[in-house]
């Protein structure tokens, strides 16, 4: 039985102690909490300000979700936590409308829905729903937008079948209209991001495919995301990172930085358990070198975590560029000779100093319920980070 079928069929064991991972992001996640808001803060900032949480209510919103799916996988913890979880995925439902959210924010919606037994989110199913009829439409979307949709209805079909003709059609329009001449996905369907690919792009089309694959026993859906996570892993990079940008048309790293946190301890594990799964060769090995980036095993020699504050530097990047966009675009327009592929970045390194509230989503989604990487679940470095337990009393 893979992966998601089984988390959805059998809910944690509340009597299991949480590991030092879980216990970790989840002091972690307090510290993100905005209590007036009823939301997890869009950035935690790590330069030492007053007042580190910093809201953008749009973002708080999606952010907060994606949260909520990573709690999926430790139900057995959330009673010590403060968090009305259903109440909070209903208000979060019902305050997407009034801001300008990214369009696969009603998928994530009802994947967490489904993932934590909860009711279909009206919000999110009238959202999605007609879409079904126009599937080709969504082709400017970003393949993350996509996919998450996608995951989404599968997420509902396993339980109501009547979401299989949207999630068949975007299963048909990734294949059709995403995927590169190889094995890699483009951003987009059409437009400029056509011709570039993201790590984030990868990762949602292929966690979607797996997910409808698994679902549905649809063998092209699998074959399509085994054979990308086959190109990633051997992209990966000497020190286990995942690089932020590849070519499509000739599956090559075009851009290694930002390397981001999230990807090494979320997403990228999210998809290779489903590889190593469906026995695609080196896919464990790849988790445990990708992780190992954050301990310390990375090119700036220094490890990711914030144990004072149970949280996790964002991204190594380099210095010089802050994340303008114009700046990131230039560094993709240049000939591969001068850019970046697998060369260090002239002026060094320097450490984004902020969090932000999803990257515990992922990490709990990715680790939260699993026993098989004691290696990393149980470190050293996440132990040293949270209390112990109070003893039980006398």
């Amino acid at each position: 039985m893979c992966a998601d079928r089984q988390h959805l069929d059998e809910r944690e064991d509340p009597a299991a102690p949480a590991s030092p991972l879980v216990r970790y992001a989840l002091a972690g996640l307090r510290r993100c909490w905005m209590p007036e808001a009823g939301r997890w803060s869009h950035k935690y900032h790590l330069d030492g300000r007053a007042v580190p949480n910093e809201s953008r209510p749009h973002s708080d919103i999606y952010y907060s979700i994606n949260v909520l799916l990573g709690l999926a996988r430790v139900r057995g913890a959330l009673a010590a936590e403060p968090y009305d979880v259903p109440s909070l995925l209903r208000s979060l439902c019902t305050a997407m409308p009034k801001h300008p959210m990214r369009n696969g924010a009603p998928g994530m919606a009802l994947w967490a829905a489904a993932a934590l037994g909860l009711d279909v989110p009206a919000v999110a199913a009238d959202t999605l729903r007609p879409l079904a009829a126009d599937v080709d439409a969504l082709s400017g979307w970003t393949a993350q937008d996509l996919g998450l949709t996608l995951s989404g209805a599968v997420a509902q079909l396993r339980y109501d079948r009547t979401w299989m003709p949207l999630a068949a059609g975007l299963r048909d329009l990734l294949l059709a209209r995403f995927k590169g001449p190889g094995a890699l996905f483009r951003d987009s369907g059409k437009g400029p991001r056509h011709a570039i690919a993201s790590f984030a792009t990868q990762v949602y089309a292929t966690l979607a495919l797996y997910q409808f694959s698994e679902a549905t026993g649809d063998a092209a859906a699998l074959a399509a995301a085994n054979a990308c996570v086959a190109k990633l892993l051997a992209l990966q990079g000497p020190h286990g990172e995942w690089p932020w940008f590849y070519d499509p048309r000739r599956q090559t790293v075009l851009d290694r930085y930002e390397v981001y946190s999230v990807h090494q301890h979320g997403m990228a594990p999210a998809i290779l358990h489903h590889a190593n799964d469906h026995g695609l060769p080196g896919a464990r090995a790849a988790i445990e070198r990708g992780f190992a980036w954050i301990f310390g095993n990375n090119e700036m020699g220094i490890s990711m975590l914030v144990p004072s504050l149970q949280l996790i530097y964002r991204s190594q990047a380099r210095r010089g560029f802050h994340g303008h966009r114009m700046a990131r675009l230039l560094r993709l327009a240049l000939p591969a000779s001068v850019a970046h592929g697998g060369h260090p970045p002239i002026g060094g390194l320097r450490l984004t100093e902020e969090m932000r509230s999803y990257e515990f989503g992922w990490l709990l989604w990715a680790f939260g319920d699993r026993t098989d990487y004691p290696a990393l679940t149980h470190h050293l470095a996440f132990a040293a980070g949270v209390p112990r337990p109070a003893p039980a009393a006398a």
